[in-house]
């Protein structure tokens, strides 16, 4: 049917119309959210003069790769192209480590330039981990040579999933300098379900309702957009409903907004706590989603375009760099003179520490997605492919493997009492023998929902017990012969992050507002030691505490590196190092601390007396 909006249109001369479909969530190929969207794609092609579609992110629940599939065979039905971009939902939680997306789409960002107008649409991440959104350094660079190259008076669209404001992109600041410097009109996104009118330091910025029907709203919906010779318009367009006018924005002149300065993160910690130092700081200019291991002489990170490369950890200096063949999620590890990583690329690798010489690999089914643990000449890894493996570090040779996962692993293996214990995203802990990977037992979650699994928790045991912190805010010990729930509780609203301290007597978690608290780890009940308040705000980033020489130290989503006394509770220090996620850090002798960024940076700090 023709749409009602084409007899509300003005006699302006016309420039172009398109559409944008957001937040679709679709969990397979049937059910209402797919009646929605295919609805709404048959009312997009009964109309007239729309030259292309936007899609905006979130268009599966859980990233995977038959509902990516799903989704393009959906759009498939399109009478125009359309563009993609990824939202959190296809980054956050993806057994393939966001890699089915390119497979499936084709791309991970676009340019598109339609009748003089030029759109860029990238991913705002966050990707694999807990956190904000975030522009990877690459994209950031990609973005400011594409938009330098369009001549000054040339409008830009930018099309993203997160709104690029701070509390939802982490580095927020660095993409709004970039697109103040150049001619950018208007970012059009999504993940707020509904309409917002908004401002990106000064940058104009509509997110559209969620295509699918809701307790709000009881029709599905998208957007539309009429690009004029002066101006874009955009209109809310429910299913059989009369399109609604929502906003305009001049395509030419000047952009009053962005005369004001932006607000930037403060660094008043770093002058507060001045006993802290940046011994050196690398900028690798890629995106980082693990921590570092180091063999004290050496330091090694893997990144987002599947390279794992080593510095030196005395200054920082690059020593190699060796490639796989998909992005590196998972830690790396150390040992023997050989540096283990897996890589989305479905492979497990073995370098050379030295020089970074291939020692071997192994193919698994799947992505490895997992961080490596390596004990006593074996590696343990997890795979997308529903199981965990031994490998021997010397050859490679599989030794045994557990194929009983019903989801990706992403977490680092723990070795206690003869039992390596892991979680999935499949609800469900696991304990297999150490020796045979025979199963010992499966604890599981009390919410069957895959996203409250034990799964970016690294485990820690003590005092025969297994204590995680899972997404219920809920932390747990679990026998660690039996599997049988010891305790359980929701006190400190802690998530995904444990660890234990080096005397086994007690056990440490971010809460999800400002505090770190310790549990006793002796004790068959659980029972409060004392709680500091961090003062690091709203945080649900899965970077584990780490104790060493009597301090605890933490990490957070927005920059921040903590330490806290381990007896008393009281806080020690507070670094930010820029404002994105800080990975699990590596603290070292003579109170050092080794660290990853995902916004690219390596580092380490040295705390003075």
């Amino acid at each position: 049917m023709a749409l009602l909006l084409l007899a509300t249109l003005t006699a302006s001369a016309r420039h172009f119309r398109f559409a944008q479909l957001t937040d679709i969530h679709l969990t397979g190929n049937e059910g209402p959210h797919t009646d929605d969207l295919m609805r709404s794609i048959g009312q997009i092609n009964a109309a007239q003069g729309i030259d292309f579609v936007l899609v905006t992110g979130d268009v599966s629940e859980c990233g995977d790769r038959a509902t990516l599939l799903a989704v393009r065979e959906c759009l498939s039905h399109l009478q125009v192209p359309y563009y993609i971009v990824l939202g959190n939902h296809e980054t956050k939680w993806s057994d393939s480590g966001c890699t089915a997306w390119q497979q499936v789409f084709g791309y991970e960002r676009f340019e598109y330039a339609h009748e003089g107008v030029h759109f860029l649409g990238f991913n705002t991440g966050p990707l694999m981990r807990m956190a904000l959104g975030h522009v990877v350094p690459q994209d950031l660079t990609w973005l400011d040579d594409r938009m330098a190259s369009y001549q000054p008076d040339e409008p830009v669209i930018i099309v993203t999933h997160y709104p690029l404001m701070e509390g939802d992109v982490d580095n927020w600041y660095q993409a709004t300098e970039l697109l103040r410097r150049h001619n950018v009109r208007l970012c059009i996104g999504g993940h707020y379900h509904s309409m917002r009118n908004l401002s990106y330091d000064g940058v104009p910025g509509v997110l559209m309702r969620a295509n699918y029907r809701n307790d709000a709203q009881d029709k599905g919906g998208y957007g539309l957009y009429e690009v004029t010779d002066d101006s874009i318009h955009v209109w809310l367009q429910e299913i059989d409903t009369p399109a609604v006018r929502f906003a305009s924005f001049p395509l030419y002149g000047d952009r009053p907004g962005i005369k004001v300065p932006i607000q930037y993160p403060s660094d008043a910690d770093n002058e507060r706590f001045a006993q802290v130092k940046r011994v050196w700081l690398e900028h690798t200019g890629v995106g980082i989603y693990s921590s570092p291991c180091t063999d004290g002489r050496r330091v090694y990170v893997g990144d987002d375009l599947g390279c794992l490369s080593a510095y030196t950890l005395s200054d920082g200096r690059k020593l190699w760099t060796a490639s796989t063949g998909a992005r590196i999620v998972g830690t790396p590890a150390v040992a023997k003179g050989r540096v283990v990583t897996g890589s989305a690329d479905g492979s497990i690798y073995a370098f050379d520490s030295h020089n970074g010489r291939l020692c071997w690999s192994y193919v698994c089914k799947g992505p490895v997605l997992g961080a490596v643990t390596i004990d006593g000449g074996t590696v343990f890894v997890g795979a997308s492919d529903g199981c965990m493996r031994a490998l021997s570090l010397k050859s490679g040779k599989l030794l045994w493997q557990y194929d009983q996962v019903k989801d990706y692993i992403e977490t680092k293996p723990l070795i206690a009492d003869g039992c390596v214990v892991f979680g999935a995203w499949d609800n469900t802990l696991y304990a297999v023998d150490r020796k045979t990977g025979r199963e010992r037992w499966q604890w599981h979650t009390e919410k069957t929902h895959s996203h409250y699994s034990p799964a970016a928790v690294w485990p820690v045991a003590s005092h025969g017990m297994v204590f995680i912190a899972d997404p219920e805010r809920a932390m747990t010990a679990i026998d660690l012969a039996t599997g049988t729930q010891v305790w359980r509780t929701k006190q400190s609203m802690v998530r995904e992050t444990i660890a234990l301290s080096a005397d086994g007597q007690r056990i440490y978690s971010k809460t999800m507002q400002d505090s770190l608290v310790c549990y006793s780890a002796a004790e068959r009940v659980p029972r409060e030691l004392w709680a500091c308040n961090v003062g690091f705000g709203y945080e649900h980033a899965p970077s584990m505490p780490v104790e060493r020489d009597g301090v605890v130290y933490g990490s957070t989503k927005e920059g921040m590196i903590f330490a806290v006394e381990a007896l008393s509770g009281r806080l020690l220090w507070r670094h930010h190092v820029g404002n994105s996620l800080i990975s699990t850090v590596v603290p070292l002798a003579k109170r050092r601390v080794l660290f990853t960024s995902t916004d690219g940076t390596v580092g380490l700090l040295q705390v003075t007396e």
